[in-house]
């Protein structure tokens, strides 16, 4: 069988969603919605790529990076990744909700005051280990997805950005490989 490589399966920087880093919440959505009525795929698009004055992409908002902007309480209790990984009992997660007094105001209220809010005041900044060279394999991109628990990598050909690779696609190549030996195995059997 063929080996795919992230190039395979990636989709082009022009065919994502993008937004200016002067760009609001709100704008960001809308490109989002746009993306999706342009998608071919089952799993749509799940972030906004961001870019600066110079075209260059310098973060990406993703869905769960919008719903936090909502309520700006959570940046009070610090690296929410890093305490989602300690396993919080039910009951200590209710606490903080009740003790910070999370979504306290009416849900209207909060989603007109967030599309107002500026893209890079809540876009997640890339690292060093989103980023794949479009040359490599599955496997690699399989393994640094799950390494860094991302939903996407950030391709590259040298120092310019490309494409971008979703876990969604890559989960369809690997659904479509186990559909299609599970049938092989039927039929020698």
């Amino acid at each position: 069988m063929k080996t795919v490589l992230v190039r395979d399966l990636m989709l082009a920087l022009t065919e994502y969603a993008t937004v200016s880093d002067e760009a609001t919440l709100y704008d960001a959505i809308v490109a989002l919605d746009e993306a999706h009525a342009k998608s071919q795929g089952y799993y749509g698009h799940r972030a906004v790529l961001v870019y600066d004055s110079e075209h260059r992409v310098i973060g990406k908002l993703g869905l769960f990076d919008m719903l936090m902007a909502l309520e700006d309480k959570y940046a009070q209790i610090g690296d929410l990744e890093r305490l989602s990984g300690l396993g919080l009992s039910p009951h200590f997660v209710k606490s903080i909700f009740n003790n910070f007094s999370f979504w306290s105001r009416p849900l209207d209220e909060v989603c007109a005051e967030a599309a107002k809010l500026p893209v890079s005041d809540i876009m997640h900044i890339l690292t060093e280990n989103e980023y794949i060279d479009e040359s490599a394999n599955l496997d690699e991109a399989i393994h640094q997805l799950i390494m860094g628990q991302w939903q996407s990598l950030i391709v590259t050909r040298g120092d310019e950005i490309i494409g971008i690779l979703k876990l969604s696609d890559i989960f369809e190549e690997v659904s479509n490989r186990i559909r299609s030996h599970s049938v092989t195995q039927s039929i020698e059997g």
